[in-house]
């Protein structure tokens, strides 16, 4: 099964740099076993995100940032693990790095299952 991690937070600005290495040995780590598919972080919303929404028939454009947002989505990873568990305990692991290595950084690590491509073959 896929996983998608949604990496949230109230922060804005970088990380920590002490962060960003630990976060990229915990990568390394993970692609070579297989688990990691993907990942990638997101700039800060200064740095030219924008909103498309259809709303009422219509579809609008907004430029960022965002002030009304108070939690914004700064990264995604994709993993494949054989059970929930080992999606949740990897959740854990990850947040725990941020714990330590984030100097007080506060966020939400969301785990969601993907849903399968109706053109991948079966496995």
């Amino acid at each position: 099964m896929r996983y998608m991690y949604l990496v949230k937070s109230c922060q804005s600005g970088m990380p920590p740099k002490r962060l960003f290495e630990e976060l990229d040995k915990m990568a390394e780590k993970a692609i070579k076993s297989g688990a990691m598919i993907d990942s990638g972080g997101l700039m800060p919303l200064p740095m030219g995100g924008a909103h498309i929404k259809l709303d009422g028939g219509k579809v609008s454009v907004i430029d960022g940032p965002f002030v009304e947002s108070k939690e914004v989505v700064g990264g995604y990873a994709i993993f494949e693990f054989k059970t929930r568990e080992e999606a949740i305990a990897s959740g854990v692991e990850f947040m725990n790095v941020h714990r330590e290595f984030g100097e007080g950084w506060e966020g939400t690590c969301e785990m969601r299952p993907m849903m399968g491509n109706p053109h991948d073959p079966p496995r």
